[in-house]
């Protein structure tokens, strides 16, 4: 028996990077999984296969999940194709750094809109369907820098804290059907998103991290995995700091 047989996870943004290796690691262990990206490209098209190759029921969508009538389309579409969500994983983000008085007000608009309007816009759709069931699994992608802030991220931080914020309020709101919302903070994480870090900085960042190492998006998929599982029936409204001790974390 693995840990989500008979289970339908919707995760966003998990077309690369942590979504990606969230939806694989839900997948191993027997859960159906509905995924989305901005568009259904070839990249997409790849992680639907290998999600296919492990034996459960796939589907890759294209959809803006910061658009609420889109995101509302979106959990109809999954409805339609699995007939139940059970696990919903609030992974999509974006960043576009920039010192604070320097920062445009598009780059503020187009952070906060996808990082934090997603998961109103997703935890909207998706709380009907677990309401009637009365049970679900919410996990929402934060960051160390939501808790701590980080230079030229304001915006980033904003979104990431906001998450916070909201999830623990939805906790509350939710306890009552049995839903759980839970909150993982992932620290230096190394993805596609860090790829363009320039070295001396990362090595700068390793040495804030006790464990004297970067995570990796599958530690980030096993922590989800907890959540989403029978194995934190008790935990809501939890914030898991992923992060390898990092300071101000």
């Amino acid at each position: 028996m693995k840990l989500l047989d008979n289970k339908v996870a919707i995760v966003t943004g998990a077309t690369r990077g942590i979504g990606r290796a969230i939806a694989l690691r839900f997948a191993e262990q027997g859960c159906a999984v509905a995924f989305c990206g901005r568009s259904r490209n070839d990249q997409m098209i790849a992680v639907e296969q290998q999600l296919l190759a492990l034996g459960v029921k796939a589907k890759g969508y294209a959809a803006n999940v910061a658009d609420f009538a889109a995101a509302a389309a979106f959990v109809n579409d999954v409805m339609a194709d699995f007939g139940r969500v059970d696990i919903l994983v609030n992974n999509a983000g974006i960043t576009a750094d920039s010192a604070l008085k320097r920062m445009t007000e598009e780059q503020w608009d187009s952070v906060i809109e996808v990082n934090l309007k997603s998961v109103f816009c997703m935890t909207k759709a998706v709380q009907p369907v677990m309401w009637r069931q009365g049970a679900g699994s919410i996990v929402n992608i934060s960051s160390v820098v939501g808790l701590a802030g980080n230079y030229n991220q304001a915006n980033y931080a904003a979104s990431k804290a906001g998450i916070i914020g909201f999830s623990k309020a939805a906790a509350k709101e939710f306890g009552a059907r049995n839903i759980r919302v839970n909150v993982v903070a992932p620290g230096f994480i190394v993805t596609e998103m860090t790829g363009d870090i320039p070295e001396a900085m990362k090595d700068y960042w390793k040495t804030r991290i006790p464990l004297r190492r970067p995570g990796a998006p599958e530690e980030v998929a096993n922590a989800c995995l907890y959540y989403a599982s029978e194995l934190s029936t008790y935990n809501t409204g939890d914030v898991m700091h992923l992060c390898g001790g990092m300071e101000d974390a």
